[in-house]
């Protein structure tokens, strides 16, 4: 939604359309998903209601299998070592497992072959790659219809990790296929993405897993109307966990780190300060700002186009993230509505205590519980507005002076603002992989 430019409220309130759709677009199988431990997927077993139409009802809901990733015990099978037998780093996900208590499929198709080696760059068909993942992209059963917002995600967070002092993290290993790097909580969710990708990887075995993750993200920019970009190849693979002795948890970013304990679901306004900003929010900005992407080697202007056209895309889940609902309205094509919006819409602070989303309609903005985030929607006020949230570590491009202005340009300019997100987000994804 693009309205005429508001002033921000700050009292008390502060806080899709299918692109690219081809008809009978294949789509992984539901028995092609039981192999890799993650079943049928369709509407009804989407957090979301758009995006389905036509599907076999599901066994099961995809994002408790989503969370395996992140709930993984003893009897998980992940990558440990290059000579590992039968394993995709997806894990043989059972009862013990999982969130939901389903019993799931164990992945025991035979591996890739360049599963332990990385892959061979110099003669991996790209061209050809390219064209088998539009071919996956549009999935008219999964969230609202593209894969391309958690294909996004998974190259962020792949990525995210890296640390420009150490040298160590970024999207060179694919590291998210082993126990620790999956287990982080930041990635929860991701299993579906990287289980929707290893058909890719078992017809071209040649390119690392490190490499498709990346090139996947791109695809779906691309074909969502976002910025195009050369795709560097030469990642290679970890070939087992010992990467992770020099890594650590807490490199990814937090949405509410440092902020004002919540402590009253009952009460959930206790938590604003007089403007109408969420106590300790400056604390949120320094882990944002310093702990993340300067820790990464970013700049404000480049922190603010990744965070503006990376969160134009998909939503968020109360069973993975924690947090509930899209951040835009068309959450599967790029845009600058993400800054826009944050700009002219009102937002309200809510938290799980917030029933009366459920009856006005907007059962889908109610986080988990002991997370708060804003919403587009008013108690006791119904309209025609789309159900809309924004994270409270996304409201503080709108709270903090030197981002503000930023934010602001790119509210202005959509044109600059996937260029500017494209030269970010190419260089997010190439950190740490000594490319030239």
């Amino acid at each position: 939604m693009k309205f005429s430019l508001l002033a921000l409220s700050t009292a008390a309130a502060l806080g899709g359309t299918d692109a690219f759709l081809a008809p009978q677009q294949p789509r992984l199988s539901s028995s092609a998903l039981a192999g890799y431990g993650i079943g049928s997927w369709n509407k009804k077993s989407s957090p979301s209601s758009a995006g389905g139409g036509g599907a076999a009802v599901a066994t099961r809901n995809p994002w408790d299998d989503a969370n395996k990733a992140n709930t993984v015990s003893k009897s998980d099978t992940f990558i440990k070592a290059p000579t590992t037998k039968k394993s995709y780093g997806l894990g043989s996900w059972n009862k013990s497992a999982s969130p939901g208590g389903a019993t799931s499929a164990v992945a025991n198709a035979p591996p890739p072959p360049a599963a332990a080696t990385g892959g061979c760059p110099f003669h991996a068909n790209y061209d050809a790659i390219r064209d088998e993942l539009k071919l996956i992209m549009d999935n008219p059963s999964w969230d609202d219809g593209s894969l391309a917002p958690i294909f996004l995600r998974l190259a962020w967070h792949s990525s995210g990790t890296y640390d420009a002092a150490t040298g160590t993290g970024g999207s060179n290993g694919a590291g998210m296929r082993f126990q620790n790097e999956a287990a982080d909580p930041e990635n929860a969710g991701l299993a579906p993405a990287r289980a929707f990708l290893e058909p890719v990887k078992r017809k071209f075995p040649e390119i690392s897993y490190s490499d498709l993750w990346i090139l996947a993200a791109y695809v779906g920019l691309e074909v969502t109307g976002g910025p195009v970009i050369d795709f560097q190849p030469g990642r290679v693979d970890h070939p087992d966990e010992s990467y992770w002795e020099q890594m650590s948890y807490g490199r990814l970013p937090a949405a509410e780190k440092y902020c004002c304990p919540h402590l009253d679901d009952s009460n959930v306004s206790s938590s604003l300060d007089e403007t109408g900003k969420v106590k300790g929010w400056e604390g949120l900005c320094t882990h944002v700002r310093n702990e993340v992407f300067y820790r990464m080697g970013f700049n404000d202007q480049e922190i603010v186009a990744l965070l503006c056209g990376g969160h134009v895309y998909g939503r968020c889940h109360p069973n993975a993230s924690g947090y509930a609902g899209p951040w835009v309205e068309n959450m599967t094509e790029f845009s600058n509505e993400y800054a826009t919006d944050m700009i002219e819409d009102e937002w309200t602070l809510v938290s799980h205590g917030d029933t009366w989303l459920d009856a006005q309609g907007s059962a889908e903005l109610r986080p988990a519980p002991g997370n708060r985030q804003f919403v587009n929607q008013k108690k006791g006020v119904t309209g025609d507005d789309p159900n809309q949230m924004m994270l409270l570590s996304d409201m503080i491009l709108a709270w903090d002076p030197d981002f503000r202005p930023i934010l602001e340009m790119y509210a202005e300019d959509e044109d600059k603002l996937k260029v500017d997100f494209g030269a970010a987000f190419k260089r997010l994804t190439e950190l740490g992989c000594g490319f030239p």
